[in-house]
C-alpha cells in the first residue's frame, strides 16, 4: 500500500512540476516571434508621425537640384581662326641692331673728294717732288687723313716711279682747299710729268 501511494504521488508531482516548464518555453518562443513585428510597426508609426517621407522627398529634391543638368548636345565644333591678313606685323619696324635692321652701306668718303687742279715742281736740288693741288669735298661731312698717290713718268710717257702721302689736314663739308708745294718724296731726275689721285680719306 505504501508503495502504490508513493508511486502515485511521485508520478503526480512529477507531472505537475513539468507543466510550468513547458508553458514558459512556449511563451518565450511566441514572444520572440512577435518582437520583430512589434518593432517594425513601431518604426512605421514613428516615420508617419515625424514626416520622414517628406524629409526623404525634400532631400531627394535637393540632391536633384544640386546636381548639374547634362544636356545632350552634338559634337563640339572648334572655332575656325580668322584668316585676316597680319598687317600689324608688317607695320612694326625692326629694332636697331637686329639682323632685320640692315642699314644701307654708305659710300666711302673718298668718293666725295675730287682734285680740281694740280701741278708739280722740283725742289731740293731737283730730287724732291713738290705737288700743288686743290681738293674739292662734295660730302655732307668733313674729312681728314687724305691719302694721295702720285705717278711720275719720263718725257716719252713711260712710267718711272710712284710716291704716296697722307695729308692730316681737315677739309670741311661742301668746300675746297688748296695744298701748295706739298712734299711727296724723292723722285728720279728723269721724271718729267706727275699725276696724283686720291686713295682714301676718313670721315669726321
Amino acid at each position: 500500500m505504501d508503495t502504490g501511494l508513493s508511486r502515485i504521488e511521485l508520478t503526480g508531482l512529477t507531472g505537475h512540476s513539468g507543466w510550468p516548464d513547458y508553458s514558459t518555453a512556449k511563451f518565450f518562443r511566441s514572444g520572440l516571434i512577435w518582437l520583430p513585428v512589434s518593432l517594425a510597426a513601431a518604426v512605421a508609426v514613428w516615420m508617419l508621425l515625424s514626416g520622414y517621407p517628406n524629409n526623404v522627398a525634400e532631400s531627394a529634391g535637393n540632391i536633384a537640384e544640386s546636381e548639374p543638368v547634362v544636356l545632350a548636345t552634338g559634337p563640339a565644333v572648334e572655332p575656325v581662326p580668322s584668316q585676316a591678313p597680319d598687317t600689324a606685323s608688317n607695320d612694326i619696324s625692326p629694332m636697331p641692331g637686329s639682323p632685320e635692321a640692315v642699314t644701307p652701306e654708305q659710300p666711302p668718303p673718298v668718293n666725295g673728294l675730287k682734285i680740281a687742279s694740280q701741278s708739280w715742281r722740283r725742289g731740293g736740288l731737283g730730287s724732291i717732288a713738290l705737288i700743288t693741288f686743290t681738293l674739292h669735298n662734295t660730302n655732307d661731312y668733313a674729312v681728314k687723313d687724305i691719302q694721295i698717290a702720285c705717278a711720275f713718268n719720263r718725257r716719252d710717257g713711260s712710267h718711272l716711279t710712284d710716291r704716296a702721302r697722307v695729308i692730316p689736314d681737315t677739309v670741311n663739308m661742301k668746300s675746297r682747299k688748296t695744298f701748295a708745294r706739298l712734299h711727296v718724296g724723292f723722285v728720279n731726275v728723269n721724271a718729267h710729268k706727275a699725276k696724283c689721285s686720291l686713295v682714301s680719306a676718313s670721315h669726321i
